[in-house]
């Protein structure tokens, strides 16, 4: 884990905190990643009800990661002046589309989840894997 802090704003508050945790991309791993956030979040004092909205992101793209990605996936959280970043990465390559033999109420709703909950969401492609990017309001 990577936890730094930039220099304190007027307040006398980080303006900025990020950590990185990186885990194998594997179904069994994604409860690490949500325990890891939901300890750091409340570490950093983010309010209960932005916490879980944070959370409850973190799964969902852990998830997807797991589920489509093939060796490792990093999990990346960037508190910044009242934004929280939450960035994951895989190994995986395009976004996967359902399976016709996975029934449509079983998969698929998470990047709903993951819309209705964040202020923005961008998935790239890059050079390594797919990287998905969540930003949501925070007050620290």
């Amino acid at each position: 884990m990577t936890d730094s802090a930039s220099p304190t704003s007027l307040l006398g508050r980080p303006c900025r905190r990020q950590a990185l945790r990186t885990l194998p991309a594997q179904e069994a791993h994604v409860s690490a990643a949500r325990h890891f956030a939901a300890d750091l979040l409340e570490t950093w004092s983010v309010p209960a009800s932005e916490r879980d909205s944070a959370v409850l992101i973190v799964d969902e793209l852990a998830a997807n990661a797991a589920q489509y990605g093939r060796e490792r996936m990093t999990l990346l959280l960037v508190l910044d002046h009242g934004t929280l970043h939450i960035v994951v990465s895989d190994s995986g390559m395009a976004v996967e589309h359902l399976r016709p033999d996975i029934a449509p109420d079983e998969h698929g709703r998470g990047t709903a989840i993951v819309q209705y909950l964040a202020q923005s969401t961008e998935v790239h492609q890059t050079g390594s894997g797919r990287e998905v990017r969540a930003c949501l309001r925070c007050s620290p």
